[in-house]
């Protein structure tokens, strides 16, 4: 095996929309420093809004919404269990992304006196900022990449990080093209490697028909895992109402504001709000149960030039297949309800609440180690927060990096990835990535999946123990590309096991359907509104143990002493 070597300042692991924005901020920072990214795919196409997006979840446009609101309001939706800090931050910079996104010619809704259009998704607020055609917003982004003289090398799959004690100096990877190994060293490196989307089973029954993008296969939780950085919420899953047998979403949250709703098979409404939450997917799963399914998005009672502007934004952007979906299935908004479904579940801190633990900037555990969007617990954080973050953790990797030197890599830990990898390369002829995947995805949508009980994560655990002595042993790989979707594979199991030892370890029942425990069916804050981590020990083993909250900025409640929405009065500024 060929090893390809890079020596950098800032290592960027993952070309997404937050790597994207921490490689410009990164080099906005310090034009002198060099700036790498890495990406297994192509940055012009890759992350989770590959093919763009139909707005922003969580855009705190002045005027229309305030940081404070929004704060309080995802302290409310993700039951208490979050940083404050970093999401009023992410609340008080967003607004001065959305308007540089604008000057690079990201589209966005405005109304005739140019002013951005906001609506209401959430439970109070409004900041749902529409992006009528923003199927351009990659190639933009990678353009100001490029514009900012940052290195880009694509199709390299990273796969573990390099450290020196509590700080990392770099990674390790695979040219998926080539079949190197790559080497990198950095003074400091920004993590933005995506969602764990590939988790469990789909409704389609195909392997890569996941709601996630199929390459964000965890990866990023994985190698920070073994690097012995903190993470956080993983028993908190990702699980969304999407249309059944399409990997996509109703968007019942985007029709909402244009009158679309969430109905039974008589067009009731059943749903109060539309809201993305674990709370919702609670209410459907109990109407499952009572017999009232499937659900449908209903359209069919609104006009067509209502209908005409919904298609405008749902079918061009995120998920341009979706109108041949129903043009082939022979179904029109205007006459048919949309047959609802749940997606596989998976870990995402953009639409829930899991990942590498990260301070207001950015900051990992882990010195010189710093993390952003999908894969960074920074709660419901949507695309506009990896923007954001992402500018916060390339900021200041940047800062970070101006004063370290670079260390030389450790031989060991080289030598351990490459037998790793070569190892499944000795077997041309082995068990095919896509058999073994679908079994370890099996047992995740088997014993997994929500309600939770201990005896589903105890043979959870025993099945994935057996899986790695027997199962692991037999995948083989022909070619580097395939050998790529077998090391996807091993981040599959590690999230697994995580998800399954977090879940048991929270005794409680939190976050709606994402962590209804039927073993500890109440929630409980007395004992349980503080963090689970999770790290891998010195001994290999997982660590499992609580760490309390941040204190919060914004009381909850009026009557703790404060007006709601007024920081507190130490509290004047976050960063």
């Amino acid at each position: 095996m060929q090893t390809r070597n890079y020596t950098t300042d800032v290592l960027i692991i993952g070309g997404g929309t937050a790597g994207t924005m921490a490689a410009i901020k990164a080099k906005e920072a310090n034009p002198e420093l060099q700036v790498l990214v890495l990406d297994k795919a192509d940055i012009r196409r890759s992350g989770a809004i590959s093919m763009g997006m139909d707005g922003l979840n969580n855009a705190v446009i002045p005027g229309k919404a305030t940081p404070e609101e929004y704060t309080l309001e995802i302290t409310a939706s993700n039951d208490g269990i979050i940083d404050q800090r970093a999401v009023y931050r992410q609340a008080s910079e967003c607004y001065g992304i959305v308007k540089e996104l604008d000057s690079w010619g990201v589209d966005f809704e405005k109304d005739a006196e140019g002013n951005y259009e906001v609506y209401r998704v959430h439970r109070n607020g409004k900041y749902v900022l529409p992006m009528p055609k923003a199927s351009d917003l990659k190639l933009i982004l990678a353009k100001q990449v490029k514009k900012m003289k940052c290195k880009v090398v694509n199709r390299v799959m990273v796969t573990r990080l390099l450290t020196q004690g509590n700080q990392v100096t770099g990674a390790i990877g695979l040219d998926v093209f080539s079949g190197e190994l790559v080497v990198v060293q950095a003074k400091a490196v920004v993590m933005t490697a995506g969602a764990a989307g590939r988790m469990g089973l789909t409704d389609s029954g195909y392997l890569y028909s996941t709601y996630e993008n199929p390459t964000n296969s965890g990866e990023g939780y994985a190698m920070a895992y073994h690097a012995g950085a903190e993470l956080t919420g993983i028993e908190c899953y990702q699980i969304n109402p999407t249309m059944k047998d399409y990997n996509g979403p109703a968007c019942a949250y985007v029709a909402g504001p244009f009158g679309g709703y969430t109905a039974n098979a008589k067009g009731e409404r059943v749903t109060g709000c539309d809201y993305w939450s674990g709370e919702l997917i609670m209410n459907m799963w109990k109407l499952a149960n009572k017999g009232d399914w499937p659900l449908y998005l209903k359209l069919t009672h609104l006009d067509d030039q209502t209908i005409s502007q919904i298609e405008s934004i749902l079918h061009y952007n995120e998920r341009p297949s979706r109108d041949r979906f129903h043009s082939g299935r022979g179904k029109d908004y205007r006459t048919d309800m949309v047959e609802l479904n749940f997606s596989e579940l998976g870990l995402c801190s953009g639409h829930s609440a899991s990942g590498v633990l990260v301070n207001h900037e950015a900051e990992t555990s882990m010195a010189g180690l710093y993390a952003a969007g999908d894969m960074a617990c920074v709660p419901h954080q949507y695309l506009l927060g990896a923007l954001t973050f992402g500018k916060i953790s390339g900021t200041n990797a940047s800062h970070f990096a101006q004063g370290q030197s670079h260390a030389e890599p450790d031989p060991a830990q080289i030598e351990a990835e490459r037998a790793r990898i070569e190892d499944i390369l000795s077997r041309p002829d082995g068990v095919p990535h896509q058999q073994v995947e679908y079994k370890i995805r099996r047992i995740v949508t088997q014993y997994l999946m929500p309600p939770k009980t201990i005896t589903k994560m105890e043979i959870a655990l025993e099945k994935i123990e057996h899986f790695r002595k027997v199962d692991l042993k037999l995948l083989g790989a022909r070619d580097a590309h395939e050998l790529g979707r077998a090391l996807e594979i091993h981040s599959i199991v590690d999230c697994a096991e995580m998800m399954a030892r977090a879940s048991l370890f929270r005794k409680e029942s939190r976050w709606g359907f994402y962590h209804y425990f039927l073993d500890y069916p109440e929630r409980d804050d007395e004992n349980w509104l503080k963090r689970v981590i999770i790290r891998k020990g010195g001994d290999g083993s997982s660590e499992l143990y609580t760490k309390e909250l941040p204190p919060y900025i914004l009381e909850p409640e009026t009557e703790a002493g404060n007006s709601k929405g007024e920081l507190k009065a130490n509290e004047q500024s976050v960063h």
